[in-house]
């Protein structure tokens, strides 16, 4: 009956249960229900139920919530109801405003059921594990509750991620979606996810979101595009900032070149949206985050080569002159090029460079300058403009010396405004806050550059008609004590505070400039006047700043003038202040609020022209100078003579030792020339002793064959003197000595045949070895009239020998048959020995001898020749060699891109198969949606023509 009256429209009778009662029974639905319909209806009716009633859904269903995550991962729906219910009853999600104290009432029921659902760590694995889930039913709701988790409790949630397995990578799958709601969400989840967590920014780098991010940025139209652009700068900037290893890697890869785009803007600046302005912000933002001063000085520099190089600085400085350009986005560009220029003299160089689109072209600088000078301009883009001229002077001795040189007498030129000009003008107007300005940027100029520090003390400033000109150091002294005439009826606090600056770090360092501030003889009473009173709060820093000056002048005074030595300017301070209310008024400098401020960042930054006292490198001086000063005033006279004589004494020691390691070079420099000598003479001494032992060897043997020669005088002599009985004083006719001669040319003449017969068989072997392979060539051998000539060559030379052979044989036959002869003495068989027979024979003994010597030269003569034929063979042979090599060179490539062809061709029929078996799944996929499709028969036709082109390139190939 119930439910006929709820159908019906009609009224129940009795009390209308509660919200809570509600709830309860949805849950025991969930809890019990055996239906899956039932159980999707009873989530659907807590999703509508989560947000009137937060705390009751949040309390009793949570838990049922996430077991139905659990288990109904079949139902895209019932999934997506769970996943809205608990991202309502998480998020406080209400558009409407609502006072503070309910606002904190939510955001605390939020955190704790937060704190409720990240309890189990399961959770936040099993939600991400629905986020690979492509229905988007599922896949949105998900993408929202862990964004909502992230922004409640964001550290832990960030550690159960990292944990997990593929956590971060699937999260960065959500930019590769196709829908862009879930896309664009997916920026914000992981704008949340990699907040203050290094690790997962590094993580999410390296899975390529530097690529992703660009890219979506580029198809959004970069800095005309809409929020979407945001979000990806937002995320880039959290990846970037205060993370070094994810800015170097964002330089190496080549990211840097892709923002130059970002930063092209028409001629037509008119009509700039908000949205493109805030783009611009953040894009700005991210371009002093690569280069701010910070980062390593390495890191830096890099960066800024890179900007230079693809020409981002250039693209900025054309939004820095452009015309119609927002006040603000104005005042960030000049804040990004200070620190893109910032201790880079190529960059410097080049914003040196740049002139302004006026006529005439002024230099970017001092257009800059005037805006800077100029009180009708905003505060900011004051402070942004000294900001950018600190920087251009940063580490830059040559700008400083560029700036400086525009207040000499030699180069200022009446018709044109100069920065030098400016600054002067800045440094004397009636404008406390340009005061101020002008002179830190003045200050500036002279940072640690003495050169220029006494370059200055040149300038002349004509105060008024029929009055000589006062030096610049003079004036800034004379406003000086205007001002404080005038601080006693108003206020210039600022201006003295900057030209007391402006002082210290001129006089700092360069005793010549603190010789000139001490020859006017009113700037020191006035010093001491001003310390030594009692002012009032605001004057106290002013006190400060003065004894700062009032120590330089005593810490680098030279004593070249007798009045303000270093021992009197201290009794002054004794007499006039007292050593210790001195050094208390020196201390107010570094305990006054603004001044740790302007400590922690070069860029200066105020809330109000008020608090612009402080400048960031003057606050480097006085750290450094404060102690030294302190020492200085309490030492005595004594003490400092002591010191002096301990100076001398270290600069004597430093002469000696300075002498020292000159002699030690100069003997050195010696000893690696006498080393040098001696390896020369070493080398010689081996040489001379090799020498030596060939020498001595030479000498032994010529001793020997002295000894032999000798005794084989001696022999003969005995053999003369007692000549053998019965021999008388011829042999068969023949003298001794002579026949002891025919011997020795006999031995000799064996021998030589013995090495002919040698070099012919070494011959003999050379010619068959090259015909065996000439009658054989090697594979890719050249064949042709070469080989058959030097076949014919060889032949011939083959006939030459085996007829010397054949000589030489016969030559030695009737050497023995002569030989023999003598030996058994049938020469002449006469036993009278008739003188005209022996004569005879003689006479033809020594012919055949002669025809012998010849025969033997002929033969030595054909050697040769045959010798350097072999050298020739040799010569070819090595040719022919180094041709074969070549060609087996040449087959062997070929066939390795023959092997390759082929591999190409196995791996294009595979593809076309893949293709062939993509194209019938289509087919089969449009029959079944009832398309019409081509035939079979027109698909074969393609399949043959395919086959046959594929033949006709394997026969090519």
């Amino acid at each position: 009956m119930n439910f006929f009256r709820g159908v019906m429209g009609g009224q129940a009778a009795g009390p209308q249960p509660s919200g809570a009662d509600t709830i309860q029974k949805l849950c025991d639905r969930v809890a019990s229900s055996t239906l899956l319909e039932d159980r999707r209806d009873a989530v659907r009716a807590l999703k509508s139920l989560s947000k009137k009633y937060r705390m009751e859904v949040g309390v009793q269903a949570m838990d049922h919530l996430i077991n139905i995550l659990q288990t109904d991962r079949s139902d895209s729906e019932i999934l997506g109801y769970a996943l809205d219910t608990l991202y309502n009853i998480i998020c406080n999600d209400e558009e409407e405003e609502q006072d503070e104290a309910n606002q904190k009432q939510a955001d605390d029921l939020g955190a704790k059921f937060t704190e409720a659902f990240i309890q189990n760590a399961e959770h936040i694995t099993l939600l991400l594990t629905l986020l690979e889930e492509f229905d988007f039913h599922v896949r949105w709701p998900g993408v929202k509750l862990l964004t909502a988790l992230l922004k409640s409790q964001c550290v832990p949630v960030q550690s159960i991620i990292l944990v997990s397995p593929m956590g971060v990578s699937r999260l960065m799958d959500l930019l590769a979606d196709s829908r862009e709601v879930i896309r664009n969400d997916g920026l914000l989840l992981l704008q949340q996810l990699t907040k203050g967590n290094a690790a997962i920014q590094k993580i999410v780098a390296f899975e390529n979101a530097f690529e992703r991010l660009l890219d979506i940025i580029t198809e959004e139209g970069s800095s005309d595009g809409g929020i979407v652009v945001e979000d990806c700068l937002l995320l880039l900037l959290n990846l970037l900032k205060n993370n070094s290893s994810n800015q170097n890697f964002f330089k190496e890869g080549s990211f840097i070149q892709r923002m130059r785009p970002w930063f092209e803007v028409g001629d037509d600046n008119a009509g700039w949206s908000a949205q493109k302005v805030t783009n611009l912000h953040v894009m700005l933002e991210l371009v002093r985050v690569m280069v701010s001063p910070v980062n390593s000085p390495g890191a830096t520099a890099s960066c800024q080569k890179s900007m230079f190089q693809c020409g981002l600085l250039q693209q900025l400085c054309t939004i820095l002159m452009a015309t119609g350009v927002p006040a603000d986005i104005l005042t960030e560009t000049i804040n990004t090029v200070s620190e893109v220029i910032r201790g880079s003299q190529v960059n410097q160089d080049y914003f040196a460079s740049v002139n302004a689109p006026s006529n005439p072209p002024r230099p970017a600088i001092v257009v800059l300058l005037m805006s800077m000078v100029n009180d009708r301009q905003p505060f900011v883009l004051r402070c942004a403009v000294l900001y950018c001229f600190q920087c251009f002077l940063y580490k830059n001795q040559k700008g400083q010396g560029e700036i400086v040189a525009t207040l000499l007498p030699s180069t200022i030129d009446a018709n044109s405004i100069s920065a030098g000009q400016l600054l002067c003008g800045g440094l004397f107007s009636a404008d406390s806050l340009s005061n101020w300005c002008a002179a830190v940027a003045l200050a500036h100029a002279l940072q640690d550059n003495l050169i220029q520090k006494e370059q200055l003390l040149r300038v002349q400033l004509a105060t008024s008609l029929g009055k000589p000109p006062v030096s610049l150091l003079q004036q800034c002294t004379n406003i000086l004590s205007q001002g404080d005439k005038i601080s006693r009826r108003g206020s210039k606090v600022q201006t003295r505070v900057g030209l007391l600056m402006l002082l210290c770090t001129w006089i700092n360092n360069c005793p010549i400039a603190v010789t000139h501030f001490l020859h006017n003889q009113e700037n020191v009473p006035f010093l001491t006047a001003q310390i030594s009173e009692n002012l009032g709060e605001d004057e106290r820093l002013v006190q400060g700043l003065c004894a700062l000056l009032l120590g330089i002048c005593i810490y680098y005074n030279d004593n070249s003038l007798e009045n303000y030595t270093k021992e009197k300017l201290k009794q002054l301070i004794e007499k006039r202040i007292g050593k210790e209310n001195f050094v208390e008024k020196l201390g107010f400098i570094t305990k006054h609020e603004l001044y740790s401020r302007a400590g922690q960042k070069p860029q200066p930054v105020f809330l109000s022209p008020v608090h612009m006292l402080f400048d960031h490198e003057f606050t480097k001086l006085v750290k450094e100078l404060e102690g030294v000063i302190t020492k200085a005033v309490h030492k005595s006279s004594e003490e400092e003579k002591k010191e002096e004589e301990v100076k001398k004494t270290l600069e004597q020691h430093d002469n000696i030792v300075t002498q020292y390691k000159e002699l030690i070079r100069e003997q050195d420099a010696k000893i690696q020339e006498l080393k040098e000598q001696v390896t020369t003479m070493t080398s010689q001494n081996e040489e001379m002793q090799t020498t030596m032992a060939q020498q001595l060897s030479q000498i032994q043997q010529h001793k020997d064959q002295y000894n032999i020669l000798k005794l084989k005088l001696g022999k003969e002599n005995q053999s003369q003197a007692n000549p053998p009985q019965g021999d008388g004083s011829h042999v068969n006719g023949m003298q001794t000595e002579e026949v002891s001669q025919l011997r020795e040319e006999m031995e000799e003449l064996r021998n030589q045949y013995a090495l002919l017969q040698t070099q012919l068989s070494d011959k003999e072997v050379l010619i068959e070895t090259l015909r065996s392979e000439g009658s054989e060539p090697a594979e890719g051998a050249p064949e042709g009239p070469d080989n058959t000539e030097l076949f014919k060559e060889l032949e011939l030379l083959r006939s030459q020998v085996q007829t010397q052979t054949a000589e030489i044989s016969q030559l030695k036959t009737e050497n023995q048959d002569l030989l023999k002869r003598v030996e058994t003495g049938s020469i002449d068989a006469t036993p009278s020995g008739d003188a005209s027979a022996d004569a005879s024979n003689m006479t033809e003994m020594e012919s055949r001898l002669a025809a012998q010597t010849s025969e033997m030269e002929r033969l030595k003569e054909e050697v040769r020749g045959l010798t350097q034929g072999r050298a020739h063979l040799e010569q070819q042979e090595a040719s022919a060699t180094s041709s074969v090599a070549i060609l087996q060179t040449e087959k062997a490539k070929l066939q390795t891109d023959l092997q390759e062809s082929k591999k190409e061709q196995d791996d294009l029929l595979m593809l076309l198969a893949d293709q062939d078996q993509k194209i019938l799944n289509l087919k089969q996929r449009l029959k079944d949606l009832g398309q019409t499709v081509e035939d079979e028969d027109d698909l074969d036709t393609m399949r043959d023509q395919t086959d046959e082109d594929e033949e006709e390139d394997e026969d090519e190939d």
